[in-house]
């Protein structure tokens, strides 16, 4: 299946082109950058508008083979000079990055970009400016840009999306953690999925690491220090992962993933993407509720169920100090459940984590696991 790329890669690749146009002063209908997943991704410059003292320009989203409701939407940057007098309003830096039309703006805490500013993500905006910082350099340009990001259609396309109600409001985000949008065909990912776990039995392993995605990756690799791209990621597909390992004999499982996806599996529920379910707020709240027993807060269990991310909830029960139990209920009731998917069959264990707190549970069994996994990979332990 063929490769897209994200609405971050061509926020990235629209300035990057309007910046050397600007600079240059000569047209540019091509452009080169690089992903984060080091993946070259050469787009096509549309929509060229240039003036003396500012360009812009557009790239269009093309999803590859994963269906993208962004797929076909025009991407615009546009780069102007932004004077002395306009970096302290703006902000420090030599590379300015904001949203402009059909770009969501947060007004909710919790997200990756704070309370006002564009939902622009970091790491778009990390590609942003180093895109545009290559230009300045060829340039030899030493002043400051200020680039701005616009999606014409956006206000309508994130009527589609979850930005409203996590209070991004007025349009899309721009995402993208690799640059790059890998295909999502349910059928391709299960039977990666079912490679990857029948070629782990037939090395001679009978326990299995798993996670959803990059970020639990890159959580084990930064706190653990394993790297979880050896083992299985499993995406949305915990039942169906479970049913597959057990099919193969795996006699142990470590889940290790984001509280944000996997507070869902403590309900029940073994597919995570969101269209399938989602009661995240639900839960924490239940699970608060049993943690105060009759000194619950009415008014705290309101807050968490109006919550729009679980980030936001993990702060109010840290405040309340009543986040410890809640987590460690958590992972007690994802190991009931995916133990009772494996009809008993098969032992589990979870560690639970959020990008600001880190580690915030882990069942009773996961350390063992650290000296599995540090043997396998003949680190001391």
């Amino acid at each position: 299946m063929r490769y897209g790329f994200t609405t971050g890669s061509c926020a990235a690749a629209a300035a990057k082109a309007a910046a050397y146009m600007l600079l240059a002063g000569q047209v540019k209908t091509k452009i080169t950058i690089e992903t984060p997943k080091g993946i070259p991704y050469r787009a096509q410059i549309l929509d060229i508008v240039r003036k003396e003292n500012e360009v812009s320009c557009a790239v269009e989203k093309d999803g590859g083979d994963d269906p993208d409701i962004t797929t076909g939407a025009l991407i615009y940057a546009r780069v102007s000079y932004l004077m002395a007098a306009d970096i302290g309003y703006r902000g420090e830096g030599r590379i300015i990055i904001d949203g402009g039309q059909g770009v969501g703006r947060v007004t909710r805490a919790g997200l990756d970009q704070p309370v006002g500013n564009a939902a622009i993500n970091h790491v778009p905006r990390e590609m942003i400016k180093k895109e545009v910082m290559e230009i300045c350099q060829i340039a030899d340009y030493r002043g400051s840009l200020f680039v701005e990001i616009s999606v014409p259609e956006g206000e309508r396309i994130a009527q589609q999306t979850f930005n409203p109600k996590l209070g991004i409001v007025g349009g899309i985000s721009i995402l993208g953690t690799s640059g790059v949008v890998e295909p999502m065909s349910s059928q391709a990912l299960l039977d990666t999925i079912r490679l990857e776990l029948r070629q782990r039995r037939a090395e001679g392993f009978d326990y299995v690491a798993v996670s959803p995605g990059n970020y639990g990756l890159d959580f084990m690799k930064k706190t653990y220090n394993y790297d979880l791209d050896r083992s299985v990621k499993c995406s949305n597909f915990i039942g169906q992962t479970i049913d597959m390992a057990v099919e193969l004999g795996f006699r142990k499982m470590l889940l290790t993933g984001h509280i944000g996806k996997l507070v869902k599996v403590a309900g029940g529920i073994m597919n995570t993407h969101s269209r399938e379910a989602d009661c995240r707020m639900e839960l924490l709240t239940a699970f608060y509720i049993r943690a105060c027993g009759t000194q619950v807060c009415a008014q705290k269990a309101c807050e968490l169920l109006a919550c729009a991310t679980t980030a936001e909830a993990v702060q109010i029960l840290d405040a309340c100090g009543k986040l410890q139990p809640v987590m460690a209920h958590v992972v007690e009731r994802i190991c009931y459940y995916m133990e009772n998917r494996a009809s008993g069959k098969m032992k589990t264990d979870c560690i639970l984590y959020e990008n600001e707190y880190g580690e915030l549970a882990k069942s009773e069994g996961a350390g063992e696991w650290f000296t599995l996994l540090a043997q396998e990979q003949a680190q001391p332990i």
